[in-house]
Order: structure tokens, then sequence, then C-alpha cells
């Protein structure tokens, strides 16, 4: 048996498998949005020998059980912050996570430690684990950052032109209303509000804006789903948001990229004057 050490990747699979619709390079799509490097991990070799005496080289990480284990904790924990099951300020320890999601510790460590990296926990010494709150001050930052790298990507999306094959989708999504009879219609509006948004960025062709829209995701998705019962219906259960997808694809189309950044901008900064009242009117986010 022979061991080799190499990076491991973890990988976005939605993303890649977005890039590979598009007959992007897909090399270039783990570098791009779809990895993150960890630390090493080690290859094992493996040979058998086949009936007609050949031999077969098999390659396959030591850490491969971990690792999908890991995942799925990370998946799931992350899935119950952003849904609001486990509430901000709630606490839990690697003990409780790790009977929660029937996994050892050792997962639970790797998946809270990326949830760190995401501000969706905080590891407090000898404390453990709590779910971090959204300040005023937290949610002026996304809302900023999204404005900065989402106008860019409506701006950039327009000069470079939207590929026949994706333009079905990119209508569908944007034609995505929620009924404020149904929760979960509501919760497919957020996920197609997620994937209007990231395939904008994927028309930038710049994996690097990609990645930047997709980091984000998390915590918006956080915010709308405090926000099922709590938002103002007219804005989300209203054609507005739908109206503001339409505009800026519309203008994405036309190659209008002044138009298609303004429209972006004031997409955004109306979903940040809603947010912002729901926090003023004592939202569960902060």
């Amino acid at each position: 048996m022979l061991v080799y050490s190499v990076p491991r990747q973890t990988v976005i699979a939605a993303e890649v498998n977005a890039c590979k619709a598009e007959a992007w390079d897909y090399d270039d799509c783990l570098w791009g949005i779809g990895v993150s490097v960890m630390p090493t991990a080690s290859i094992v070799e493996r040979k058998t020998r086949g009936g007609n005496g050949a031999t077969r080289v098999s390659y396959t990480s030591a850490y491969q059980t971990v690792d999908k284990l890991s995942e799925r904790v990370y998946q799931g924990l992350k899935r119950d912050i952003i849904t609001g099951i486990l509430r901000p300020g709630e606490a839990v320890t690697e003990k409780d996570l790790a009977s929660r999601y029937k996994s050892s510790r050792t997962p639970v460590r790797e998946a809270a430690l990326r949830l760190e990296e995401q501000n969706l926990l905080q590891n407090v010494p000898n404390r453990g684990y709590f779910v971090t709150h959204l300040t005023v001050k937290d949610l002026n930052d996304i809302y900023e950052y999204r404005s900065s790298v989402e106008c860019t990507c409506a701006e950039l999306a327009a000069s470079r032109g939207i590929p026949s094959n994706n333009l079905p989708e990119l209508n569908k999504l944007a034609s995505r209303r929620s009924r404020p009879d149904s929760r979960a219609s509501f919760e497919e509006f957020i996920a197609a509000d997620t994937s209007f948004h990231i395939n904008i960025a994927r028309l930038t062709r710049n994996f690097l804006l990609v990645r930047a829209v997709s980091a984000m995701r998390c915590q918006m998705e956080r915010i709308l789903f405090a926000g099922i019962d709590a938002l103002d219906t007219s804005y989300y259960y209203g054609d507005l948001p739908v109206h503001g997808h339409q505009g800026i694809l519309r203008a994405i189309k036309e190659g209008n990229g002044k138009l298609a950044r303004k429209l972006m901008h004031e997409h955004i900064m109306s979903a940040k004057e809603e947010v912002i009242q729901l926090v003023q009117n004592g939202s569960r986010l902060i």
C-alpha cells in the first residue's frame, strides 16, 4: 500500500454541476467556485488482480468516510441554523450535535469550524457553540457587500450576454412568486431567489464573483427564513421582488449594463429596507 499526501477538496456539487451544464471547464470550475482547500488528506493506492491476471489500481481517500459524514453533519446543521430550527443565541455542544446528527464528535468539529467561518456559529471556550445573532450592523454590512458585488455582476452579465440554453431557466427563476397561504411556496421562492442571483453572477464567467455571491447566500437565506412569518407580505408575498428580477433580466438581455446595475441596486436596497424594518420590529435575527 502506497500513501500519497494531496490536498483534500470539498466540492459544492450544485455549482460544479451548473458549470458542467454550461460546458465550462470542470477543473477551472473546481478551482473557481467549487473547492475549498482543506488540510491534506491521505490517498491510499490499492492494487487488486482481476480474473485475467491484470492488476487494477484504485485510489481512495483514507478519510473518505469521515469526509462524507462531516459534509452530512455540516449540511444538516447549516440547514437547521438557516431555517431557524436552531435559534440565534441557542447553545449547542459537540455531544449534543453528535447525538442530533448521529455521528462522532470529529465530523461535528469539522462542520462547526466551517460554520464558524460563515459566521453562523461561534465557539466559546469551555461553554460550547452558540448560534450567532445578526445585528443591524451585520445587516448593513451584508447589503453593502451585496450591492458592491451583485451590481457589478449585473453590469458585466449585460456586457457578456446570456447563452441561449440558459435563458429558459433564468426566465423561470425571475418569474417565481410565492403565495401568502403556503410556507412551502415561500421556501421555494427563497430557493429560486438564491438560484437567480447566483445565475446572474455566473453570466459574468468570473468564478471569483460567483464564489463571492454564493458565499453570501447562506446569510441571505437565513434572513429570508426569519421573515417567513414576519416580513411585510406586500413585499415578499407580492410582485415587487418578481418585478425586480424581471427588470434586471430584461436589462441584461438588452445588453444595457448601466440599467442592469441600477435595477440591481434598487432591488437590493428595497430588500434591505424591509429587513431593517423587520429587525426594528423585534425579529429573532438579533
